[in-house]
């Protein structure tokens, strides 16, 4: 028997106006390269960091959500290694003291209660990031470039406790950080453009021969999916090991997209190759319980509180309050279209398919959608009352979206209602039985499948606005007669 152990440590860029230390522009992702850079955040002689204030607020609302004790008093440290991409040769981050640590995230895991510890978070600056190219065609040169335009983004990293027992929670607990995250207004969570990035630390444990293996740490990856996937394949990879007595390496090693797989990128550093000490150039942090207490009492509506919140005052289930509430505004315009209608498991089966596959299809943000609440209930009534089948109703969801027109309106202009006049489906029936007297043979035999070649016969001449229940019934009648 096998035991997966799994710890994270997730880097989330802040959504600052400015960096961490210095007056530039903090949102350098799509910018020119070496733009937005200036003698602190390049680390030029004598250049003095200033720490933003911001940045501390924003780690303080993280540390809330998480549930985490904050320190009063922080302190600053140099983190020394040597890259192109960091001028300075050093780090600015918290070491000795973090601004936070011993919190958690709660969630349900596969039915039960999950708690992922939070050891701790802490404040630090970004690096610059390498572009390394390929020969070139013509000339055959290769090299790499160095980009320091995100030298100073604000970071805070969150660091858990091994508390995670498989690649699939991993990904579970990533999603509803970023959600948390989001929540907060602080980091976009778009791992694509690295505002989020993790780190995953991954161990096996023998419980029979109670041997553990050594842990591996997988980085740069950069998407919920990978996280599992580069989980699921160190598991194997260091399972196998263990089955022939071996162990794999203490390395750091990284996601391949391309072959599916982790490679190895270099031996694990161990701290004290990082010659922490104290940042000279920055005093200690010290807050206040009454500054704690402000931002505590400003926190938003969190993820997990709202999914509770779903599901106790709609009744919807647990896996629709968790999709719909993992964001705010997607939550919110679900309550007004379920108080609307009345109809909150119909509002949000709706939304939660056919709404959200027109956003990702036309890539439309929800607050662009030219529909509202009044669209749902109109649409549910005509349903209700049976003038459209549910599947004229999916047609008719891309015409409203593309319009902004109500379902009414449409279904009148493009002569969609459906039909329920039973004489008229009759004949029909009638036609494709006098047409094809074998089906009609086959289904008295017992072959009941070809009963769909009527219903079919029915759809097709009518161009699907016939009542699908009225034409199963009839049918159904006129075969067995």
């Amino acid at each position: 028997m096998y035991k997966t152990v799994i710890g994270l440590e997730i880097h989330a860029q802040l959504s600052t106006k400015t960096k961490a230390f210095c007056s530039c522009r903090a949102d350098v992702f799509e910018l020119e390269p070496n733009t937005v850079i200036c003698p602190v955040c390049t680390g030029q002689p004598g250049a003095l960091p200033v720490l933003n204030e911001k940045v501390v607020e924003y780690a303080v609302k993280a540390a809330l959500a998480l549930n985490c004790k904050i320190n009063l008093r922080s302190t600053f440290d140099r983190k020394n290694y040597f890259y192109p991409d960091l001028p300075k040769g050093y780090q600015i981050t918290q070491y000795f003291t973090p601004i936070a640590e011993n919190g958690f995230l709660g969630f349900k895991f596969d039915g039960d209660e999950k708690r992922v510890r939070i050891r701790r978070i802490h404040i630090e600056e970004d690096a610059g990031k390498m572009i390394h190219q390929d020969a070139d065609s013509i000339s055959g040169a290769s090299g790499s470039l160095v980009n320091l335009n995100r030298c100073g983004v604000p970071l805070i990293e969150i660091v858990t406790e091994p508390d995670i027992s498989s690649p699939k929670e991993a990904r579970l607990f990533m999603e509803l950080l970023r959600d948390t995250l989001r929540a907060l207004d602080i980091c976009s969570g778009d791992m694509e453009k690295g505002a989020l990035r993790c780190d995953a630390n991954i161990s096996i444990v023998d419980e029979e021969r109670g041997l553990s293996s050594n842990r591996v740490e997988v980085k740069n990856i950069n998407s919920f999916k990978f996280v599992e996937k580069a989980l699921e394949f160190e598991r194997e990879r260091i399972i196998k090991a263990l089955e022939t007595g071996s162990d794999v390496n203490r390395e750091t090693r990284t996601w391949n997209f391309a072959k599916r797989e982790t490679i190895s990128m270099r031996s694990k550093e161990e701290e004290n190759d990082y010659r922490y000490f104290p940042e000279p150039d920055l005093p200690p942090l010290q807050l206040s319980d009454e500054y704690v207490e402000r931002i505590k009492e400003r926190l938003p509506e969190l993820p997990q509180q709202r999914i509770e919140r779903l599901i106790r005052e709609y009744g919807i289930p647990e896996y629709d309050a968790t999709v719909l509430g993992s964001n705010a505004r997607l939550s919110s315009f679900f309550e007004e279209v379920a108080k609307s209608t009345d109809k909150p498991k119909e509002a949000s089966n709706w939304i939660m398919t056919e709404l959200l596959r027109e956003i990702n299809r036309r890539g439309i943000p929800l607050e662009k959608m030219p529909i509202g609440p009044e669209h749902f209930k109109i649409l549910f009534e005509l349903l209700e009352q049976e003038k459209i089948s549910v599947k004229i109703a999916k047609e008719l969801f891309p015409l409203m979206i593309e319009t902004g027109k109500l379902p009414d309106q449409l279904v009148k202009e493009r002569g969609m209602e459906q039909i329920n006049d039973e004489k008229l489906i009759e004949d029909i029936v009638l036609r494709a039985m006098e047409s094809n007297p074998k089906a009609v043979k086959q289904y008295r035999e017992g072959k009941k499948g070809v009963m769909g070649y009527f219903v079919g016969a029915v759809m097709k001449e009518t161009r699907g606005k016939a009542n699908p229940a009225a034409v199963n019934e009839i049918v159904r009648r006129l075969l067995e007669s």
